[in-house]
């Protein structure tokens, strides 16, 4: 890598660069906070010839998830970005994409969802869609944003997998925040990457029928069918992931990452770029002989079920950060991976932490005292099962 692949870029400009080395056909664009600047870039990039791709400005959120569909119906590569309440309009057609079996690559900058509204980043929005049939990562920097672009396209366009893929990046804190990123050279990248062949797709050579309606005698096998490739997509991820770390230099791990976990007593687990604010806390609680240790769980969907097992299996109690609450119950990611602890033989008590709901900043201080909560619980004393962290004043009736 030379220095004239190094840039210094935002994490929407990264998602950008990431998007232009797959040479997508058609990107079809509609603008929203903080999301915009993907659009945009990519636009400059059509405009000046550096991307060959035709731009379609559209009229709203579903109108770019539609167009995307259409893309892909034809055998060509597609792109689309959106957040927050736009992910939302797009609601419907993320079952139609997932169901028509389309591998749409989309980036969604994370943005909490009305009312009260907000511009400001939590997990509500995308969370909210995972049983829309999307395969979900979670990216911690610019540098995983950019990377994870290629390697999105490489894993939702697979023969055993065909399903649309959804890139989520930390609203503000990872989209527009600026760090230096390796690019990798167009060459290698056609190299990882071949030119998207699928045979579900409208032909005159072989018609086929597409988009169709089912009764109840066959549905069922319809849905399953996307459960499998989703389950499927596991063994693509972690090959997919192997092969970039091979060729490109950059190895992300596949489903979760880990720190210090080896011989942890406790752990927490996290998403996206609130992670690197963890691994700094590991290390100061470390340093004091503190047995601390981090997930980085990287997919939401398909759900790391396995890979969390063995990690936290010599573990006496987890902790889930959750940047969402499921309101009435608890937050969304801890409640997936409960449903993947109660599986063990024997597994560990598991609490939970709902920070940094609409923007609010999590801290070392926030992510210490959750430590510290956990350590207390693997002593045996009693603490809430689920915590709001760093709660203001209590709104009464």
């Amino acid at each position: 890598m030379t220095e004239k692949n190094r840039y210094f870029v935002s994490g929407d400009e990264a998602v950008a660069l990431g998007t232009r080395l797959a040479r997508p056909h058609v990107i079809s664009a509609y603008p929203i906070t903080p999301q915009t600047i993907v659009v945009e870039r990519l636009s400059e990039m059509v405009e000046d010839g550096s991307l060959k791709a035709e731009f379609m400005h559209v009229e709203s959120e579903h109108s770019a998830i539609s167009a995307a569909m259409g893309v892909s119906s034809v055998g060509a590569r597609s792109f689309t970005a959106t957040s927050s309440q736009g992910l939302l309009y797009m609601a419907e057609g993320l079952h139609y994409a997932s169901g028509g079996r389309f591998p749409v690559v989309m980036m969604n900058a994370n943005r909490a969802t009305a009312l009260p509204w907000s511009i400001f980043g939590d997990l509500r929005d995308s969370l909210s869609q995972l049983d829309s049939g999307w395969i979900q990562v979670y990216v911690e920097d610019a540098q995983e944003a950019l990377d994870m672009m290629i390697q999105a396209y490489k894993i939702a366009e697979h023969k055993k997998v065909l399903t649309p893929f959804m890139v989520n990046l930390d609203g503000f804190v990872l989209t527009h925040t600026y760090e230096e990123v390796e690019v990798p050279d167009q060459e290698m990248v056609d190299q990882f990457l071949p030119p998207f062949e699928t045979p579900n797709k409208m032909s005159i050579e072989k018609p086929m029928n597409m988009g169709f309606s089912t009764s109840p005698a066959d549905n069922m096998e319809f849905k399953f069918q996307q459960h499998k490739a989703m389950m499927d997509s596991i063994a693509v991820i972690k090959e997919v992931d192997q092969e970039y770390g091979d060729m490109i230099g950059r190895y992300y791990n596949g489903m979760i990452d880990t720190y210090q976990c080896d011989d942890a007593e406790v752990i927490l687990m996290t998403l996206g770029s609130v992670t690197g604010t963890a691994r700094v806390v590991v290390d100061a609680l470390r340093a004091k002989g503190l047995k601390v240790g981090l997930l980085k769980i990287r997919y939401m969907r398909p759900f790391p079920e396995k890979e969390i097992q063995e990690v936290v299996k010599n573990a006496k109690v987890i902790g889930v950060l959750d940047k969402d609450i499921s309101f009435g119950f608890e937050g969304t990611i801890y409640t997936n991976v409960n449903s993947a602890l109660v599986r063990m033989q024997s597994h560990p008590q598991s609490y939970n932490f709902v920070a940094g709901m609409g923007g609010r900043d999590v801290s070392k201080a926030d992510i210490e005292e959750m430590f510290m909560d956990l350590l207390h619980a693997a002593k045996g004393e009693e603490i809430e099962r689920v915590k709001f962290i760093n709660m203001g004043v209590e709104i009464n009736g």
